[in-house]
């Protein structure tokens, strides 16, 4: 059995469609609370207005109030979804800190921009200078975003489902955590093809967020727990295109896509 702990999102996640054969999966889920949850057949979010903060560069207390400001959005918008498919509901919180320290009852990995402790229901961001270089990307959009689709499997049963689902070596669970954070990355996608259109954004600023997430996302890929490069990018792009939660089940897809 896993141990409980929290998901994670890397600082370098980040324009491919999932395509190509069925390929079996080599490690199945078989929980329908992972592969059968009623989320995937809630439709679309509907479109809402989420009107970004200013944020200066390497200034933390613009910051601070750029987060809060997309975590509010993020609540209202999963709230008012949860509601109309008639799903129970809990906001998230979120935290902050300047340098890593221990959060729910694990080590801050170096690579770390932000960790979800689902026990809390609550995440932190780390703003750090390397975080805060380029503040005006949507990079911190999407680590925010990203970090809410983990609150999202937490509400809904998945989190503690996948935290309990067995698993023989590992490569199993590599395959299983993968699984969790790319699904994260796509519930972070539908959010943002959902507000889109109220953002003060280019087609060319999504499209260098693809172009980051190919290149940084295979340095995770070493680490065999977060996916390649093209997968997270794939995902978060099928998120956005569908802005449904309905895109995102990464639990029944092949193992391919989620490598």
């Amino acid at each position: 059995m896993r141990l409980a702990a929290p998901l994670i999102v890397a600082c370098a996640l980040f324009s491919l469609l999932l395509s190509g054969t069925a390929n079996a999966a080599t490690h199945p889920i078989r929980d329908p609370v992972l592969t059968k949850n009623k989320l995937y057949g809630t439709g679309e979010l509907e479109p809402s207005e989420c009107r970004e903060r200013h944020i200066k560069r390497k200034h933390v207390p613009s910051a601070k109030r750029y987060i809060t400001s997309v975590l509010n959005c993020l609540n209202a918008s999963w709230q008012a979804h949860f509601e109309r498919a008639g799903l129970r509901f809990a906001k998230a919180r979120v935290g902050f800190i300047t340098k890593p320290r221990r959060f729910c009852g694990h080590s801050w990995d170096k690579n770390v921009a932000a960790m979800y402790c689902d026990t809390d229901r609550r995440f932190l961001v780390l703003l750090d200078d390397e975080m805060l270089a380029n503040p005006g990307d949507l990079f911190l959009f999407k680590v925010v975003a990203h970090e809410y689709g983990h609150h999202v499997q937490q509400v809904t049963g998945m989190a503690r489902a996948f935290q309990r689902y067995p698993y023989k070596g590992k490569s199993e669970l590599n395959e299983q955590i993968r699984r969790s954070e790319l699904q994260a990355e796509c519930l972070a996608g539908a959010f943002m093809g959902s507000v889109w259109d109220s953002l003060d954004r280019t087609k060319g600023e999504w499209e260098d967020l693809l172009d980051v997430t190919l290149v940084s996302g295979d340095e995770w890929a070493k680490a065999r727990d977060h996916g390649k490069g093209r997968n997270i990018a794939a995902w978060l792009k099928r998120g956005f295109q569908a802005a449904s939660p309905d895109a995102c089940n990464t639990w029944t897809a092949p193992s391919s896509k989620v490598a």
